[in-house]
Order: structure tokens, then sequence, then C-alpha cells
């Protein structure tokens, strides 16, 4: 199980990076991003309640005192990350934001060294370089001519920032003892409530009991998208050290290019190829001595 760590990891990144054909199609359709963030919720969180319902109950149980772990991956996480996401990307260009949004593995590695007093080695750190350059070259900024101003920058580093937070909060409800679907159901229970504000209540409630197509297709949307990765992406933190899980799910813009090239006739540079071989090559050095966590 402990070797399938990385493997986790990786199917987690992958599954993140088909969000964009997803996205494409739900905004054309007027469902606008907040309101796709508040859907994923309320839909993981109705799923994943129905199943550990049958699965097991006792997953369901969570101690008050630690519901402050949950708070952490769903509104500070889940809520504050999309949101200043996709407010970066009304502020800059595409390539900026995910390049903001890609400081989250430096992140992580600097706040589990002070909070979980993680190492931090060569490896670690020839890992995050490539991968970073990695992402660089493969959303194109380099080639690009796009102005950032400091709010679009601090929106940027914020959603860097709140992806981070999954990966320390996630810490501190496994040390615990929660197993990863108890985290992703009340991350999702807490990410719903923190939607709230933001989203047409009746708007939501009206696309679902309206259109029964639709509503399959965000059921789809949530499971391959939300619901899968979290779970995968929590069981892999469990199982290794923060900092090098969120430096193996820099894969997802890698996939997210090469599911441009094919489903949307993207074109790939040579800096972009360069990116992705940077990012592989960050996943094979980390993987190469693989510390697992042990509890």
């Amino acid at each position: 199980m402990k070797k399938m760590a990385p493997v986790f990891i990786l199917l987690a990144g992958m599954l993140w990076a088909t969000i964009g054909i997803f996205i494409r199609n739900l905004e054309k359709l007027g469902i606008h991003s907040m309101e796709i963030v508040a859907i994923k919720a309320f839909i993981t969180l109705i799923a994943m309640l129905l199943f550990l319902g049958i699965y097991d109950r006792r997953l369901l149980r969570v101690r008050l005192k630690d519901c402050w772990c949950f708070v952490g991956t769903g509104i500070c996480s889940v809520v504050f990350f999309n949101f200043c996401y996709f407010k970066t990307i009304t502020l800059t260009s595409l390539s900026v934001a995910a390049i903001l949004l890609y400081t989250a593995p430096m992140l992580v590695m600097i706040l589990s060294i002070i909070l979980f007093q993680e190492k931090l080695t060569k490896t670690k750190l020839m890992a995050i370089i490539f991968a970073f350059g990695g992402c660089i070259f493969v959303t194109g900024i380099l080639e690009s001519t796009a102005n950032i101003g400091f709010i679009g920058l601090l929106t940027g580093l914020g959603a860097g920032f709140g992806y981070a937070l999954y990966s320390i909060f996630g810490r501190y409800a496994l040390k615990r003892g929660y197993h990863p679907l108890t985290i992703t159901a009340y991350t999702f229970l807490f990410a719903s409530i923190g939607s709230l504000p933001a989203v047409n209540l009746k708007k939501i409630t009206g696309i679902m009991i309206d259109d029964t197509k639709m509503t399959v297709y965000l059921i789809v949307f949530t499971l391959i998208t939300t619901i899968l990765p979290y779970f995968l992406y929590t069981t892999g933190l469990s199982l290794m050290e923060n900092s090098t899980a969120s430096i193996i799910a820099s894969i997802e813009p890698v996939v997210a290019t090469v599911i441009g090239i094919i489903v949307f006739r993207e074109k790939l540079s040579v800096t972009g190829s360069l990116g992705i071989m940077m990012v592989i090559a960050a996943i094979v050095i980390l993987n190469r001595k693989q510390k697992i966590v042990k509890h």
C-alpha cells in the first residue's frame, strides 16, 4: 500500500487536470465559477454522506474539538483557493494565474518544515526547482507579454497559499486518526457552508431539478474532478510527507497541457515540451529515495 502513495498523488493530479474540459462546457451554459465550486461541494457532500452511511457510519463520527481541521481544508483551502484562483484569472492571464497557483509546493515545504519538522533535503530542493521551472515553461509565461498588477499578484499568491493549506490541515486531521474518506466528507461539508454566500442557491437547485442530463453531467464532473482526486490525494498524503506529495501533484498542469493539445487542438511549444520533461524529472528525482510517513 505504501508503495502506491506516489501513484495515488499522480492520479489525483491527473484527475484535477481534467477540470478544464468540464469548466469550458459549464461556462457556455451560463454557470459561473463560484457556482461551479458550490455545485461540486454540494454534490460531493451528498455523495459522501450516502456512501459512508452505507459503507461504514462510524466514519461519519468526528470530535467537535477537531472541526477546525475541516474548516481549514474546506473553507480556508477549497473555498478560499478557488475564489482567489478565479479572481486571478479575471485580473491576469491563465498562464500567470497557473504559475502563481503553483507556488503551493514551495509554501507546503516551508510550512511543513516549520509545523511538522520535515527535513529540507537536497533532493527536495532539486525537485521543487525542476517542478516550478517546468510549470513556468508549460504555461508559456516566458513567451507572454501579460502584465500583472498588485491585486492580481496578491490573489494569485492567495490561491497558491489556499491550495497549500489542504496539505497542512489535512495532515493535522490525519494525525488525529481520521480516515481519508472522513476528511473528504467533512472538507466538503464546510466547503458547502463556506460557498453559500457567494452563490444563487435557487438557481443551482433549479438547474439540478429541471435538467436531468445536466444533473448527470454535474455528478460525473464532481466524481472525476473532486471526489476521486481528493480521496486519492488525502490517501497518498497519509503515506508520505506533505512537501513530496505537493511536488508530485505538479503533474496537473502537464496533463492539462496534454489535454489541451488532444481535446482543444492547442499547440505545444518547444519550451512547453521542456517544461513537461522538467516536471516529470522532478517526480522521478523524488521517487528515487522516497520517504514514507509512518504512523
